[in-house]
């Protein structure tokens, strides 16, 4: 296990200032990976993450959703996620600035990023590859699939991983299959792994306490959707030789 630093900081997307968090190996990054959080914005779990890809070699920043850090009141987060959303290019651009951040800080060239997400981080990742991001990989958990600017053919750059637990109340059945339909049409690579039985949010271990049977953490889900992920990440980004003296 490599040492790792961590860094916090301050970026902007236009008047509205967002904090970064960034966790990175001390030396020679496999890749930049961009953690976009819940519709509750980041928090300790995906600071949590970002250490772990970093221990495992990767560049990893938690980036911020509504500039507003964690947001307990969820009837709160709900409205800014619908305000923010209410324009797609605007919501799409949110997350580009925080690519950029990334890149930057990191020093990584295109084909050397990711972003993952969960819950609207998933459906903000799937946005950014619709929009013809230039990443290597996008990895969806639990993430919302539908939009209103589908992909057209051509347009995405990444490959996807999407990752579905198939009684997920926010996602549909019907949602699903659009969303395979749209990946068809636009000539997309997209890898989807679906999970009998398990509901939204199922790599949250907080999810375990909440009340909503629309919410819950499920162990087999998290660990195998993390295993599909990362052995996506030995496919695409070999380990950098470190330079010889």
């Amino acid at each position: 296990m490599s040492s790792i630093e961590v860094n916090t900081f301050t970026y902007h997307h236009g008047d509205i200032e967002l904090a970064g968090y960034m966790a990175q190996p001390s030396r020679y990054p496999r890749a930049g990976i961009l953690i976009v959080p819940t519709i509750a914005g980041p928090t300790d779990i995906m600071y949590e993450r970002a250490r772990w890809l970093a221990s495992q070699g990767y560049s990893a920043m938690v980036c911020d959703i509504y500039g507003q850090g964690f947001i307990t009141d969820m009837k709160k987060a709900r409205r800014l996620a619908d305000e923010l959303r209410s324009d797609v290019s605007y919501y799409r651009e949110r997350f580009r600035v925080a690519l950029d951040e990334l890149r930057s800080r990191s020093g990584l060239a295109n084909r050397r990023l990711a972003a993952i997400g969960y819950c609207m981080g998933g459906e903000a990742v799937l946005e950014m590859a619709r929009s013809g991001e230039d990443l290597a990989l996008v990895v969806s958990f639990h993430g919302l699939l539908a939009t209103p600017l589908p992909a057209k053919r051509g347009k995405v750059k990444a490959r996807l991983l999407v990752c579905h637990g198939r009684a997920d109340p926010l996602v549909p059945p019907k949602q699903v299959r659009t969303f395979l339909e749209e990946m068809d049409v636009a000539g997309v690579d997209c890898h989807m792994h679906i999970y009998s039985g398990v509901v939204h949010g199922f790599t949250d271990p907080t999810n375990s306490q909440k009340t909503m049977d629309a919410v819950s953490y499920n162990a087999s889900a998290d660990r195998q959707s993390k295993a599909a992920m990362i052995s996506m990440f030995d496919e695409m980004f070999e380990p950098k030789k470190t330079p010889s003296h």
